[in-house]
């Protein structure tokens, strides 16, 4: 019978121990046993190599793992609690979210509640009791600030998407801690836990790039969804670095290594084809859409508007030597400042936009004066889904918003000496700033930047146009 030298008992091990057995008994044991199969391997001619590689095939990379995790299931009380804990709140969370996330989308009622309570029991019961099972079975200080690391950056990703979702204060911030405890923390702790097993010498420069790119697209997708600069160059980045190097890359490492296709490589083609790429792909193709329809529309709303603009100046103009100009002029001067009214509500919100909390900032570039008026680059806009500004300066309760109801209310009041009290309730039905934004948006006060400007344009292309018909009702008169 063929008998271990003591070297090859000290490499079986290594290895062994390697697997973070925490039970010195079940080491022993397991040691012992694995080098009695290497030992009836050999019987039939094998080489020690030849024969413990064999045994590795046959038990698989996780059978000593689910070995020690059986035991630690039926002699550890708290073990068995937790893992148990960690299954049903695991199932019952997702499948509260995911309802949750499906109501929502289909807008029957209680889409809040279900992904509030499968967020809650995901963030705060399973992140927990998953953290608990996994010290459990490895004991391992080295993986500590790993465990540490990914519970605290997919606690605050869950509680993150929901405040976003649900348009709750704060989800900024929470999104933001998700996203630096995975970029600084959690991918460099996977990455040296990697670059620490041996066995995987070949694939290091793999695991390098691989981190890399998912620091990159982890980097732009927070800065898309807080809708911040550079979230397309850092996503297109990640991609590349991820899907046109590191994949293919590590496909033909472990092409190398292995004869068959393991579960952890169809797990990794899914992620890219399923999650990552579309993913991606869904995120630009709605940046390239926003920008090149909507700020397109918002240009369009612009020409429009100095198209009115000139149009009534023109008019005034002609009859400049008329015995009713000083009529004309003053209807225009008052159409100027109400125009100068909302220009200023304007200024104000791009101000906080573009600046820091509590500091707004000074001469912003998004902001062109012409002899028409106030000119917005939109397409300058660092953060048009900023929601504060709108709160601050146009919904109800704000003191611009009141002044610019009082300007509407004296402008109108002003009309009615003029044009006929049905032409009058037409044009006021127009200019009414209650029927801007819906109750809901009101209500809950999450309405963008860019859509509060494109109310203000409307509702300055809606005074001119306004202009336009009394002046042509003072003429005629």
């Amino acid at each position: 019978m063929h008998e271990l030298s003591l070297y090859d008992i000290d490499q079986i091990s290594r290895d062994i121990s390697r697997q973070e057995i925490i039970f010195s008994h079940l080491l022993e044991d397991l040691i012992d046993h694995v080098c009695c199969d290497v030992e009836d391997e050999m019987q039939n001619g094998l080489t020690f190599s030849e024969a413990y590689q064999r045994v590795k095939k046959k038990m698989g990379s996780r059978r000593l793992k689910e070995i020690q995790e059986e035991t630690l299931y039926l002699v550890d009380s708290k073990y068995r609690k937790m893992k148990n804990t960690m299954k049903i709140t695991g199932i019952a969370g997702t499948v509260l979210l995911g309802f949750g996330a499906l109501f929502k989308i289909q807008h029957w009622p209680l889409a809040g509640v279900l992904m509030t309570v499968g967020a809650l029991i995901l963030a705060f019961v399973f992140m927990p009791s998953a953290l608990g099972v996994l010290w459990k079975e490895t004991h391992s200080g080295k993986k500590l600030f790993l465990f540490i690391s990914a519970f605290l950056a997919g606690m605050f990703f869950i509680l993150g998407t929901l405040f976003k979702v649900q348009h709750w204060p704060g989800a900024g911030v929470i999104i933001t801690l998700a996203t630096l405890f995975g970029m600084l923390f959690f991918i460099p702790a996977l990455l040296v836990s990697k670059l620490r097993d041996i066995e995987n010498k070949s694939k290091r420069p793999v695991y390098i790039f691989g981190a890399v790119g998912m620091i990159f697209y982890t980097g732009g997708m927070s800065c898309k969804i807080q809708h911040w600069p550079l979230a397309g160059m850092l996503m297109v980045l990640g991609m590349i670095i991820l899907c046109g190097i590191t994949f293919p890359w590590y496909t033909w490492v472990t092409w190398k290594e292995k004869n068959n296709i393991t579960a952890g490589f169809i797990f990794i083609v899914i992620s890219l084809l399923l999650i990552v790429l579309p993913g991606a792909l869904v995120n630009l193709n709605l940046q390239n859409s926003y920008e090149s329809g909507f700020f397109t529309n918002m240009e369009r709303q612009q020409v429009m508007y100095n198209s009115i603009y000139d149009n009534n100046q023109s008019h005034i103009d002609q009859y400049h030597d008329s015995t009713s100009y000083p009529e004309i002029e003053q209807l225009h001067s008052r159409t100027t400042t109400l125009l100068s009214l909302i220009g200023t509500i304007q200024v104000n919100m791009i101000e906080e936009s573009e600046g820091k909390p509590g500091i707004p900032a000074v001469n912003p570039v998004q902001i062109k004066l012409s002899e028409r008026g106030l000119e917005i680059q939109y397409n300058l806009l660092s953060r048009p889904f900023h929601t504060a500004p709108v709160k601050d300066y146009l919904l109800p309760g704000s003191s611009s918003r009141e002044n610019l109801e009082a300007g509407l209310k004296e402008y109108m009041n002003y009309l009615s000496g003029i044009i006929t009290e049905e032409n009058l309730q037409e044009y006021t039905n127009i200019l009414q700033l209650a029927d801007t934004f819906s109750q809901e948006m009101v209500e809950t006060g999450i309405i963008s930047l860019m859509t509060g400007l494109h109310a203000l344009v409307l509702l300055k292309s809606s005074i001119l146009t306004l202009e336009s018909y009394v002046l042509s009702e003072i003429v005629k008169n």
